[in-house]
């Protein structure tokens, strides 16, 4: 958590911007179109090659602040040394691709316009041979040389303009807009099955160019269909729905690196399984409880030292920049953030100054013990009004800023709820809650022959995990191992 920044773009891109919205008004009239670098078909795209590297780097921004990257140099240069091959051997060459690992644990992978590719650490850990983190590179970078994501962007601005423009000028809808229409979301819209198809074909071509064996792309696709990935408690979204799965995906690979493989000539097409899994050995695994869990109906957060109550059957994210609980029908939020303001009532004066709130009542109070502002007002929004239950609470030389908002004809109701889980903020102090550690993917050997499950349970597996640990490893229970292969443990 880092605080809300604002808009998500920097006021120096701030007349580009302008003039990219105004031209996206006037190609309503007059939509315009593109011709694709990979296949030469037509597109809808309302941006040039300039404008969509410019628009990736505002992308990479939000998402490097509300997702963090994974604190590993080394693994990061892996990664990124292998996509800058493939991208050398793409359709876009020239493009100034970047690539990045996110800390979270959700399986995906994404990719912006102008050449920005990310990988999260969950998707790393399901990995398991350089051959498969190339061919996933090579699919996102598809996905960028063919400019998937800047027609997405383009389409996604004729539909959504109006919101688009109030987005950009309107620290209201900034704070309190639906988060999927930001900057950030529009990365997650699914593309279409033939898009995913034309990603595939052009990830074996770059693998497969570049000297991979691009068959272990099916491979990993076997795995992600019999896990079936969910968002985590970041909300950024799994694999399934930003990557619609074609029909006979993996039949279609296996072809297609046939037909490449068949161009390209005999030679020894690599895997390189070990290189791999030593790169990735002490892999944070899962959720990092230093950055915030939850547990019996309360939120703790390691690292800062608070914690809070979670509203019964409230729904928590938990992001570096922002934590969001969300009430069962979706009509009310609260979200806890850092703010930027030095004194409680310095963030309360530049919250009222940044959303235009009508401010129905304030005053200072203490929140067990630590020193508060709390504001009551309404925030009116394209989407009506809204009723906002405000709190800037000091604790060790930071704001932590309580916004609980909701309809403002529902704002009675909703006001108690908010007060409640604002009122149980505090210090935390309970060594038990604050001495925790994240799992990691450890590499060993195999001790002995046998299956994949024997071997894993002699390796200390508890017995309901060891279809899962078995599924990290790319195998099933049954899979044979050698004695002396190397395997995937999760260890504290």
């Amino acid at each position: 958590m880092e605080g809300l920044k604002g808009s998500l773009m920097k006021k120096r891109g701030f007349r580009n911007q302008w003039v990219f919205v105004l031209l996206a008004v006037c190609l309503l009239i007059l939509p315009a179109c593109a011709i694709d670098p990979v296949t030469g078909r037509t597109q809808l795209m309302l941006m040039s090659e300039e404008q969509e590297i410019q628009m990736g780097r505002q992308s990479d921004q939000a998402v490097s602040r509300e997702y963090g990257l994974y604190d590993n140099t080394a693994l990061t240069a892996y990664v990124a040394g292998i996509g800058q091959r493939l991208g050398g051997l793409s359709h876009r060459p020239h493009l100034p691709y970047q690539f990045a690992v996110l800390d979270t644990a959700v399986v995906n992978a994404f990719a912006a316009p102008g050449g920005y590719v990310y990988m999260t650490r969950g998707i790393l850990g399901f990995l398991n041979s350089e051959a498969e983190l190339a061919a996933v590179l090579g699919h996102e970078l598809g996905h960028i040389t063919a400019r998937h994501s800047a027609e997405q962007y383009s389409r996604a601005q004729l539909a959504q303009i109006g919101l688009a423009a109030g987005m950009l000028f309107s620290p209201t809808l900034q704070r309190f807009g639906d988060a999927a229409q930001t900057g950030v979301q529009l990365l997650f819209l699914s593309f279409s099955r033939e898009n995913e198809r034309e990603a595939d074909d052009l990830g074996v071509e770059y693998a497969s160019k570049a000297g991979y064996d691009a068959n272990q792309m099916a491979v990993f696709f076997e795995t992600l269909e019999r896990m079936n990935p969910s968002s985590d408690r970041s909300g950024l979204p799994e694999w399934f729905s930003t990557h619609p799965n074609p029909d006979d995906r993996m039949g279609a690979v296996r072809r297609k690196t046939a037909e490449w493989q068949g161009r390209l000539g005999a030679r020894q097409y690599r895997v390189d399984r070990e290189r791999y899994l030593m790169r990735i050995d002490g892999l944070v695994f899962g959720d990092n409880p230093r950055e915030g869990y939850t547990a019996g109906g309360v939120f703790y957060h390691p690292d800062l030292r608070f914690q809070f109550p979670v509203p019964g059957g409230w729904t928590l994210q938990n992001t570096r920049q922002v934590v969001r609980v969300m009430s069962p029908r979706k009509d009310a939020a609260l979200t806890l953030s850092v703010a930027a303001a030095g004194t409680p009532r310095d963030a309360a004066g530049a919250f009222v100054s940044q959303s235009g709130a009508q401010v129905v009542d304030s005053g200072e109070e203490t929140v067990n013990g630590l020193r508060a502002v709390r504001l009551v007002s309404q925030v009116r929004t394209s989407q009506g009004v809204l009723g906002v239950l405000s709190t800037f609470i000091q604790k060790d030389g930071k704001i932590f800023e309580f916004q609980g908002f909701c309809a403002a004809g529902s704002f009675s109701s909703y006001s108690p709820v908010f007060r409640q889980a604002v009122g149980g903020f505090q210090a935390l102090r309970d060594s038990t809650r604050i001495d925790v550690r994240p799992d990691r993917i450890r590499i060993v050997k195999a001790p002995s022959s046998g299956t994949l499950g024997q071997v894993l349970r002699t390796l200390g597996a508890p017995q309901d995990k060891v279809e899962e640990w078995a599924l990290l490893n790319g195998g099933s229970v049954n899979t044979p191992v050698e004695k002396g292969a190397l395997v995937k443990v999760i260890r504290k």
